[in-house]
Formats: C-alpha cells, sequence, structure tokens
C-alpha cells in the first residue's frame, strides 16, 4: 500500500494529464473549426454564409432537439450550393464537415439540423408563384418547402386520388454530396430521381422540382360528421376513397373525452339541423371525425350540392352531428396556419412537438384501433390524431418511401404538443412514453407498422425499417453521397463511415 502522500500525488498527477489532454482535446478542435472557417470563407458567392448569428438554426419544429452549426449558408443560386458542398466534398474524409438543407424547419427531431456543420438556409433561394394553378397533391400545412416534403413523401386528404406529393414529380434539379448538380427524371438519371424522392436527404438536395399541377377551384363545401362506431367510420372512409369517390379530400381524426366539441365547431361550421346538434352531448365518449371535402366553381353549386347531398345520403353517421361550411379554396388550404396564428398568439406554439406517424395495414387498423384508442390513449387534449386511408396504387414503389405491403393502409398520425401544465406534470415525458407504448404495442401484436417521418437512433433499426429496400438504400449512399455529409440529422449514416 501506498503511502498517503505518495496516493495523493498519483492523483494529482492523473488529473493535471486529464486536464491537459482534455485542454488538448478542445484546442485541436478549435483549430479544426477556425480551419473549417477560414476554408468556407474562400468560396466566392453569390449568396453568404453567417458564422455568429447560427443559432436559428439549431431548432425545429419538434422543438427537443438543439444541435448548434457551425456556419449557415444563405444561397443566392443553385450555384453556392454546388460550390460548398463541393468544396467540403473536396476537403475528403478527414473533414468533419456535415451538410443539412433547412427549409421552414419544421422537422421534429433535428432532422435539419448539422451539428458543428453547415445548414443550408433553403429559404434564401426564390419562389417561383403559380397563378391560377395548385398542386395535385399538396400537404396540410403548407408552410413548408417543397425540396423539404418530397424528401419525405407529402401525404394529406387528398392522397388516395392522387397519390403522395413524390407521385406528382416530373423533374428534379438535385445537387449530390459530390457537389454536381444533376437533372433527373423517369427517363434520365432515374436511379437518383426515384432515391431521392422520400430519400430522407441522404442522396442530394433538392433545388428545383417540376411538379404536376391543374386549374385552382374557387370554392370549398367543407364538412365534418360523427361517429360512435370505429368499424363504420373506417368502411365509410375506405367506400370514400374508392375510384367513384364523389370528393376531393378525406380524412378523419379521433376524439377521446373532449367536452364542448360541437360547440367548438360553430364558429367556422354551421350545423344541417340546429336542434339535433344541440341535443347531442359528446362529454366522456370516443368519437370518430370524418371530414369531406368537394371543391367546385360558382356556377356548379346547385349540381354539387345535390351530388354531395347523395353521396353522404350512402354514409352511416351519426344524423344529428352533420356540420357545413362554405370557403374558399385558399382560406381551406391554410386551415392549419390559421390555427397555428391562434396557438402562436397564446404563447402555445413553439413548444415541443412530439409527434408520431405511423401507416398500418387496412387489415389491422380495427386491432390497432382496439389496443390504442381509449385504452393506451385516454385523451386528445395534447392534440389531434388524425386516420384516413390511402391507395398503394397511387403510390410509386420505386421511391425510397417506405409504406405497408397491403393495397390500402391508414395514416395515423398524433400530432401531440407538449404544453407546460400548471400542476408542473412533465408533460413531454408522459407523451414520449405513450408514444412508445404504442410503438411496442404494434411490435407484440406483429401489425407491420411502418413510421412515417421515422427517426431511429442505430443502423439496425433504420434496416429494419427499409427492410428488403435497405441495400438499395445504402448503394444509392454510397453512389451519391459516399462521404455521408448530408442530411446527419436523419442519423442513419455517420460520415466516412461503413454503410454495410
Amino acid at each position: 500500500m501506498y503511502p498517503c502522500c505518495l496516493r495523493k500525488r498519483s492523483l494529482l498527477i492523473i488529473s493535471c494529464f486529464v486536464i491537459l489532454l482534455l485542454s488538448c482535446i478542445a484546442f485541436t478542435s478549435d483549430c479544426c473549426f477556425s480551419r473549417s472557417i477560414s476554408s468556407l470563407k474562400t468560396l466566392y458567392l453569390d449568396g453568404h454564409f453567417e458564422f455568429e448569428d447560427v443559432h436559428h438554426a439549431s431548432r425545429d419544429f419538434g422543438n427537443r432537439y438543439q444541435l448548434l452549426p457551425l456556419a449557415v449558408l444563405h444561397p443566392k443560386s443553385v450555384s453556392d450550393i454546388a460550390s460548398t458542398i463541393r468544396h467540403i466534398w473536396m476537403m475528403g474524409p478527414h473533414s468533419k464537415l456535415t451538410v443539412a438543407a433547412r427549409g421552414h424547419g419544421h422537422s421534429l427531431q433535428g432532422q435539419a439540423q448539422a451539428y458543428h456543420g453547415v445548414v443550408i438556409n433553403m429559404e434564401s433561394l426564390k419562389d417561383q408563384n403559380m397563378y391560377g394553378l395548385t398542386p395535385k397533391s399538396w400537404t396540410d400545412y403548407l408552410h413548408l418547402t417543397v425540396g423539404g416534403t418530397l424528401s419525405n413523401a407529402g401525404i394529406s386528404g387528398q392522397a388516395f386520388r392522387h397519390g403522395p406529393q413524390i407521385s406528382n414529380v416530373h423533374q428534379l434539379e438535385v445537387v449530390t454530396g459530390k457537389g454536381e448538380v444533376v437533372n433527373s427524371s423517369e427517363k434520365q438519371n432515374s436511379d437518383l430521381f426515384r432515391g431521392v424522392l422520400g430519400g430522407l436527404g441522404q442522396f442530394g438536395i433538392i433545388t428545383r422540382a417540376r411538379i404536376a399541377l391543374e386549374p385552382a377551384p374557387i370554392m370549398v363545401k367543407w364538412i365534418r360528421v360523427l361517429y360512435l362506431d370505429f368499424n363504420a367510420f373506417a368502411r365509410d372512409q375506405e367506400c370514400l376513397i374508392s375510384a367513384d369517390s364523389k370528393f376531393d379530400y378525406v380524412e378523419g381524426f379521433v376524439i377521446i373525452n373532449r367536452t364542448g366539441l360541437l360547440n367548438n365547431w360553430r364558429s367556422s361550421f354551421t350545423p344541417q339541423d340546429p336542434l339535433q346538434a344541440s341535443l347531442f352531448k359528446s362529454d366522456g365518449k370516443r368519437l370518430y371525425c370524418l371530414e369531406l371535402a368537394k371543391y367546385f366553381k360558382l356556377d356548379k353549386k346547385d349540381a354539387i350540392n345535390q351530388e354531395v347531398n347523395e353521396s353522404l345520403s350512402e354514409l352511416s353517421y351519426i344524423s344529428s352531428t352533420l356540420f357545413l361550411s362554405e370557403v374558399t379554396y385558399e382560406e381551406f388550404l391554410d386551415r392549419v396556419h390559421m390555427s397555428e396564428i391562434e396557438l402562436r398568439s397564446k404563447g402555445l406554439w413553439e413548444v415541443p412537438h412530439p409527434w408520431l406517424n405511423l401507416l398500418v395495414p387496412r387489415s389491422k387498423i380495427n386491432t390497432f384501433a382496439e389496443g390504442v384508442f381509449g385504452n393506451i390513449l385516454t385523451d386528445t387534449s395534447n392534440g389531434p390524431i388524425l386516420i384516413y386511408p390511402v391507395n398503394k396504387t397511387k403510390w410509386d414503389n420505386g421511391t425510397s418511401a417506405v409504406i405497408p405491403e397491403e393495397e390500402i393502409f391508414y395514416l395515423v398520425a398524433f400530432l401531440s404538443s407538449a404544453i407546460a401544465s400548471s400542476s408542473g406534470k412533465d408533460n413531454l415525458e408522459h407523451i414520449l412514453k405513450q408514444n412508445q407504448k404504442i410503438l411496442e404495442f404494434c411490435a407484440a401484436a406483429c401489425l407491420g407498422v411502418k413510421q412515417y417521418l421515422a427517426h431511429y437512433t442505430t443502423k439496425e433499426e433504420w434496416r429494419a425499417h427499409f427492410g428488403t429496400r435497405w441495400e438499395t438504400f445504402v448503394r444509392r449512399k454510397f453512389t451519391y453521397d459516399p462521404l455521408a455529409m448530408l442530411a446527419p440529422g436523419q442519423r442513419i449514416f455517420q460520415k466516412s463511415a461503413s454503410y454495410s
């Protein structure tokens, strides 16, 4: 045994060594950052880099992860993006710089962030106006960038008819992980084209997209009805997305243990029978809301009303809960943004959003509903739960997007907001545990569920997510982004790491 003085001296030497080692690491890191910044400053660009005020690029809509980048690029041209990526590519595998494209920052788990890397502010590129035209396929929330939605899929209530956004693209301009600007389509560079669509930003940054458009309608007949029975609700939804559907938009949502529901609707919707509606009580019930929309021009209003009434007569909803509204097409498309404005005014928008989005095969949706709604979930006070079916035939199976194998599957989206509780309860932790219970239930029941806007932390989980498509995904990564520089926030690959 050492004398006491010797032990103290040994501990002192070890402590000094650790401090010296940490100082050396910090010094080396600072030197690397300084060299990276100096290197980026040598680039000739139409836009500019920001190295100081970069905190805005370390946050996103999910509001759970904050990863500070080294720099933010504000491009004024596609050439700025290509030059920056090519420069970092030429720096080789020893450079730790990574690159993330950030549009409106609507990602949930830090997917658009790049820790000590370069975030490209895609909003700096000029927008193209579409006068009198509208995309055939769009998302419920429009304040997003096209590149961001195409990197995932882009789903909403009209996807049953036109497919997701990625099924309505004619051509893409992409900057690959080598800094190459490549035009792609089904006939030109088709492997890159299909890989980028739903590719989670792994193979290139979308800088231009030619998408399918159509003349914009003028007005929308907007309808909500309620069901007590899930089987009837699902049966009607599936009937409505059939080939002869009379509606342009079909969605639904789940309501558990909410009060004053119909009174909340009256500011925007009118009950068809006010007296019957006033007698309906929603307290404590588990309800399923079917939301429909029919687009029309003013000179066709009478014919549209007759068509809608005929279609509604074939459904099995609670008759006293038929609520209608007529709004302009622009108002309907911007409906979620109106809710955002209201929440922002109350300070309830910039809170954590631990969303969970699932794609559930049709054959398992009843099992899912029975196990989750009213069992794992006891109320919907944390945010809406969307649920609606889509047709697989409207999806291009060659893209990178992962979907269930069945011909019809449901999107089920738990759009929770972790608002601070007055009782001091950790609402975020509660929602995360709830989400985990849902995933564990799906796994235990072998439902064949796939995550949409997926988030995993290990390669094994990503391999399981992609299944038989994993090898193709890896091949495309090695081909178009061999140093794994792009979209590090997805946590699929690590720069310069093995992909096998």
